[in-house]
């Protein structure tokens, strides 16, 4: 009787893995995925497929790399700055929204960033998570809150985050993409907005 109670409290405590946030977790695999293929493919696959650029609409390629884009990164730095944060708030929304609803999400930003990378910018090679980093960072700043109306904690990253951004776009000359940040923030805004209204 003791050697049972024993054994089933030991399995209580048992050490395992729990194989959260889908979405999030397997985006972040296949940003990881592009990352070895740049490195092994000496740039050849980031740049066909991984990042984003002013070319012909015949080309079927451009379609693929307008979602294609969101997962090239420049550099490992880049990656781990954009997947820390990912992997820091994306479960969090992955588990109120839901999967299918975020992988969604994650599309639709992928694309609008894409298009208005490829519309607005040219000759430059666009690439990286950011534009989903803030579209999650702006529908973070729903999540608690229920209701209509939008949050004090909405506005208040509205302007550090995206005014921040677009202060930079004005007055820094570098090879960082504020525009796609600021949309994707927009789409988040958006999204988050919506789905409060209706819930």
């Amino acid at each position: 009787m003791d050697n049972n109670y024993q054994t089933t409290e030991n399995s209580k405590h048992k050490f395992k893995v729990i194989f959260n946030a889908p979405v999030v977790v397997s985006f972040s695999g296949i940003c990881l995925a592009a990352m070895l293929l740049d490195y092994m493919t000496g740039g050849w696959s980031t740049a066909t497929f991984f990042s984003t650029y002013e070319s012909s609409w015949l080309n079927p390629l451009t379609y693929v790399r307008l979602l294609g884009h969101i997962f090239g990164h420049a550099s490992w730095e880049h990656f781990f700055s954009n997947i820390t944060i990912l992997l820091l708030i994306g479960p969090m929304l992955e588990e109120k929204y839901g999967s299918k609803f975020i992988c969604e999400f994650i599309f639709l930003t992928g694309v609008v960033t894409g298009i208005a990378a490829a519309l607005f910018y040219t000759n430059i090679h666009l690439m990286g998570a950011s534009g989903i980093v803030f579209a999650f960072i702006m529908l973070s700043s729903f999540t608690s809150f229920k209701g209509s109306g939008i949050p004090i904690t909405f506005i208040l990253v509205a302007v550090i985050y995206l005014g921040g951004q677009l202060i930079d776009g004005v007055t820094t000359n570098d090879n960082v993409s504020y525009l796609t940040h600021i949309v994707g923030g927009c789409v988040g805004s958006l999204v988050g907005y919506n789905f409060n209204q209706k819930n």
